[in-house]
C-alpha cells in the first residue's frame, strides 16, 4: 500500500488520543501533515473534486476512494497526524436525508426546502432508503474495503439539529417560528435529533469495527463515538433562546456520544459560551471568530475561559500558528488540553519538527 502509515503507528495514535481525552497526556496534540511526497503509485483515472457529492451518482464509489488514496499517498503524517478521508456532502447533509433539496457548488452544498411549507406541515423521520444516505454508505463501504482500517473514514457533516431545521424554514422563517410556533420548533428539533442519531448509527454500522475509531470533519480522533457539535443558527438568538431551544438538545447529544467538541463559530456565539461551558459532558470547544475578525492573541481571554472550565481547546490553524500554543498555555497554565492541526509543503517540515521536539511528540 502506498500510504505512508502503519498499523503500529495507529496504536500510538490511539493511546495518545485516549490519554488526551482523559486529561493525562502531558503535552498538546500536534497533527502535522506534509505534502509533496512521491505517491509511489499511478495517478487516479478520476479527477479530484470537492465536495464528492459533485460526482455523478453513476461514478463508482471505488473510483472516488482510489482518488482519495492517491491524495493520501502524496502526504507524510507527523506527530499526531493520521491518514483520514471525509465524505463531504455539504454542511448539514442531514437536511437532504430528511427531504431538502441539495444544490452542490464548488467547495460547498446549499440545502433548501423542495417547496414552501408551514412549519406544522413539516415532519422529520429517518429514511434508510434516502439516496444521499445510501451514497454516503456506499462510499464508506468502498473505503473500508480498500484500506481495511489503515485510514480513518470520518463521519459526514450531518450538521446541527436546529441548523437542519433552518434549511426548511429559511431566511427569517425560523426566527419568527421561535416566537410564533415554539411548540412546533421543539417538536421538529427533537425529530431532527432522533433522525441525526439514527443516521449516525447507520453510517457507523458500515464503518465499525474496521474503522480505527471515530472522527468528524474537524479531524480530531476518538476511540469512543465522537462528533463536533454545532448550531450556527444560534448566532442570531439571545442567550435565553439558546438555553431554551439549543442547549437541551446539545446536552442530550453529549450524553449519547462518547466524546464531543462544540464548533463555536462567530463573535455572535460568544454570548452563549458560558452556557456551553456548563455542559459537564461537553469535552471541548473550537473557537472560530469568523471572517473579518482579528486572529491569534486577540482571543486569549476566550481560550482562557474555555481552559478554566476544564474543556479541551481546538485551535483552528487558519487563525493562529504554532506560537499560539505557548501564549494560551501561559493564560491557562498548561498546553496539555490543546489540539493543533496544520498542513504544509516540504518547506514547513523543519518548523514542524522543531514543534514536535519542543513538546515531546514523536515525528
Amino acid at each position: 500500500m502506498s500510504i505512508d502509515f502503519s498499523f503500529e503507528r495507529w496504536q500510538r495514535i490511539k493511546n495518545d488520543n485516549r490519554r488526551w481525552w482523559a486529561g493525562d497526556l502531558d503535552r498538546p496534540l500536534l497533527a502535522l501533515t506534509v505534502s509533496g511526497r512521491d505517491p509511489g503509485r499511478p495517478a487516479p483515472k478520476l479527477q479530484s473534486v470537492r465536495p464528492p457529492c459533485m460526482y455523478d451518482l453513476a461514478i463508482p464509489a471505488e473510483d472516488i476512494v482510489d482518488c482519495w488514496d492517491y491524495g493520501l499517498s502524496c502526504h507524510r503524517f507527523l506527530g499526531d497526524a493520521y491518514p483520514r478521508v471525509w465524505p463531504d456532502f455539504g454542511p448539514g447533509v442531514l437536511a437532504a436525508m430528511l427531504g431538502a433539496n441539495a444544490q452542490a457548488r464548488a467547495e460547498t452544498v446549499w440545502f433548501g426546502p423542495s417547496e414552501p411549507m408551514e412549519i406544522a406541515d413539516i415532519h422529520f423521520a429517518y429514511d434508510a432508503d434516502n439516496i444521499w444516505l445510501r451514497r454516503i454508505k456506499d462510499i464508506c463501504q468502498a473505503a473500508v474495503h480498500r484500506w481495511d482500517g489503515l485510514v480513518q473514514v470520518a463521519m459526514t457533516d450531518l450538521g446541527g439539529s436546529l441548523d437542519v431545521l433552518s434549511s426548511f424554514r429559511p431566511d427569517e422563517g425560523l426566527l419568527l417560528d421561535l416566537y410564533d410556533h415554539p411548540e412546533e420548533v421543539q417538536r421538529l428539533l427533537w425529530e431532527a435529533h432522533e433522525a441525526w442519531h439514527a443516521c449516525f448509527a447507520d453510517i457507523n454500522a458500515v464503518l465499525q469495527p474496521t474503522n480505527p475509531g471515530y472522527a468528524a470533519w474537524d479531524g480530531v480522533f476518538s476511540e469512543r463515538p465522537y462528533y463536533i457539535l454545532q448550531c450556527d443558527f444560534c448566532y442570531m438568538i439571545s442567550p435565553e433562546m439558546f438555553d431554551r431551544f439549543v442547549k437541551p438538545e446539545l446536552v442530550a447529544s453529549c450524553a449519547r456520544l462518547g466524546n464531543t467538541i462544540y464548533h463555536l463559530d462567530g463573535v455572535g456565539q460568544l454570548a452563549h459560551l458560558d452556557s456551553l461551558l456548563e455542559i459537564e459532558s461537553l469535552g471541548g470547544v473550537q473557537w472560530v471568530p469568523g471572517a473579518g475578525q482579528p486572529k491569534g492573541e486577540h482571543w486569549l481571554d476566550v481560550y482562557a475561559r474555555i481552559g478554566a472550565a476544564g474543556k479541551r481547546i481546538w485551535l483552528a490553524r487558519d487563525m493562529c500558528d504554532l506560537d499560539m500554543i505557548d501564549a494560551i498555555a501561559q493564560r491557562v497554565g498548561t498546553p496539555n488540553g490543546i489540539v493543533y492541526q496544520a498542513e504544509g509543503g516540504p518547506d514547513a517540515e523543519a518548523k514542524f519538527a522543531d514543534a514536535l521536539a519542543k513538546y515531546g511528540a514523536q515525528g
